[in-house]
């Protein structure tokens, strides 16, 4: 049987601000849709915090049983953040300050931000789409734009038709929860708004003039794809016209998110997402990250320590485990002490880990695993909540610990159910990985610790007591601590 029929999963549904129940469109199914990269630069922590998040999200539905589709797109042309001049489209900017075609600049950074990416442990989405592979999806979609009466051509260039839409009983506005005459009186001067039969219409299609780099031939003329049509095509084509869920950071909800609602709704009548999910943001020491001001690291440059933010390197891994402490719907602040103070907590949790298999079974159980465990799946359960999750690694934590002591009981199958646990979700789910029990640096390390705790137990056989301690002074000034018991001393890191 599969565990969603008996794990119900509540999602923070953006569309109607609560949590609901989620009842995929077909049973065992689950289509997701994430919006990737802008590739025309590195990627940044803010992009690897939300795709984390959705990583784990996908791992937790595998987990439960579904057959997902999860795609993800890859944003390759026609990124404009507004309707204006043409000239701020973000690959051909790029391309004339680094000197190289768009599609050089296009493939460098898909490259960084496959690699970053595989750093942190994530799984690849089952699709991951191009927008310049999708460009006749997106001239027939605007096609049909036009044929219903939503969208209208202007100069060469395509715009979607806000006040016919709300016209026709729909509502711009309603996933951002925004009024439309307020989003009237709100909207700036840009150009290219003298095309536009209102302010708030948005490009479905841009002209382009012959010294554009980027541009297609079209009904309409040579031009380039919207950016919010992109997402439309590229979703509705390899997860239908409607489709379970929809996400990205919280900067998309408005306008890229509100727009796909629209293009959704014209084109087909309904809405196009059931359940529509959003990051919160990442901040750093306090602040947002900005290359402005200066308060900015990029993911490589924190894991190999080149920056003046934090004391040292810390592995993907730690980083990982240090986001994953913060819901994905709240701010996230790292900071050195944070991550210094993940790294102790990631180090606790692996020890415990590395002690399941030698613990020794009794005849019965001073702690209910069973209750353990499904509270390990009620976090999850109540919108991916990892923070709670991740306390409840340290609660078996603490009893592993205490059962090695000898202080409490557990069952040879309790053991087992606490193993298999821990596995499916420090590791299946999480995504994070045992760098204390694998790889040569792990054995080296452990090789060295024992070489001189067994120089300890001589100096302290002699009665050097100066050396013994100086010894056990200086692995704990490490953060290698020594424990004495009955059967000799152990370390932890």
């Amino acid at each position: 049987m599969s565990l969603y029929k008996n794990q119900p999963l509540k999602i923070y549904n953006t569309l109607t601000s609560e949590k609901n129940t989620f009842v995929p469109l077909h049973q065992g199914h689950v289509g997701m849709y994430v919006c990737g990269p802008t590739v025309y630069s590195n990627v940044h922590l803010g992009n690897v915090r939300t795709f984390m998040s959705f990583d784990v999200i996908y791992r937790y539905l595998i987990h439960l049983g579904y057959n997902v589709r999860y795609v993800r797109n890859i944003t390759d042309a026609g990124h404009l953040t507004d309707d204006g001049d043409i000239e701020n489209d973000r690959f051909v900017k790029q391309s004339r300050l680094e000197k190289l075609e768009p599609m050089e600049i296009v493939q460098k950074y898909t490259v960084d931000f496959h690699k970053v990416l595989e750093k942190f442990n994530f799984l690849p989405p089952n699709i991951e789409p191009t927008a310049t592979g999708h460009i006749i999806e997106q001239i027939e979609l605007t096609q049909k734009l036009i044929d219903d009466g939503f969208a209208y051509e202007s100069h060469g260039s395509v715009y979607f038709d806000v006040m016919e839409y709300n016209k026709r009983g729909f509502n711009y506005g309603e996933l951002s929860n925004r009024n439309i005459e307020e989003l009237f009186a709100n909207t700036r001067d840009l150009d290219g708004q003298n095309e536009k039969k209102n302010p708030q219409d948005f490009a479905l299609w841009k002209n382009a003039s012959p010294a554009h780099i980027m541009r297609w031939p079209s009904p309409w003329g040579y031009g380039f794809p919207g950016w919010h049509l992109e997402c439309t095509a590229m979703s509705t084509k390899y997860l239908g016209e409607k489709f379970d869920i929809h996400g990205g950071g919280m900067d998309l909800k408005f306008p890229h998110h509100e727009c796909e609602v629209a293009q959704g709704k014209a084109c087909n009548g309904t809405s196009p997402v059931n359940y529509w999910m959003h990051t919160n943001m990442l901040t750093m020491n306090g602040q947002r990250m900005s290359k402005s001001t200066g308060n900015y690291i990029l993911p490589m440059e924190l894991i190999e320590g080149e920056n003046n933010f934090f004391e040292k390197a810390f592995s993907p891994n730690i980083v990982r485990f240090c986001f994953l402490q913060a819901h994905y719907r709240s701010v996230l602040d790292i900071s050195n002490e944070a991550m210094v103070a993940s790294e102790k907590g990631y180090n606790r949790l692996m020890e415990a880990i590395s002690l399941i298999k030698d613990l020794k079974p009794s005849s019965d159980s001073s702690f209910d695993v069973n209750a353990w465990q499904q509270s390990c799946y009620d976090a999850m359960n109540d919108d991916f909540n990892t923070p709670i999750l991740i306390a409840q690694l340290f609660e078996i934590t603490r009893i592993i610990n205490l059962v090695n002591d000898g202080k409490e009981t557990l069952t040879t199958d309790d053991i087992n159910i606490v193993s298999k646990t821990i596995n499916d979700f420090a590791f299946n789910i999480l995504g994070l990985k045992n760098e204390m029990s694998s790889g040569n640096n792990a054995e080296k390390l452990s090789g060295v610790v024992q070489m001189l705790i067994e120089m300890r137990n001589e100096a302290r056989a002699n009665k050097n007591w100066a050396l013994s301690d100086e010894i056990r002074d200086r692995l704990a000034a490490l953060e290698i601590h020594l424990k004495d018991g009955k059967e000799g001393t152990t370390f932890t890191l």
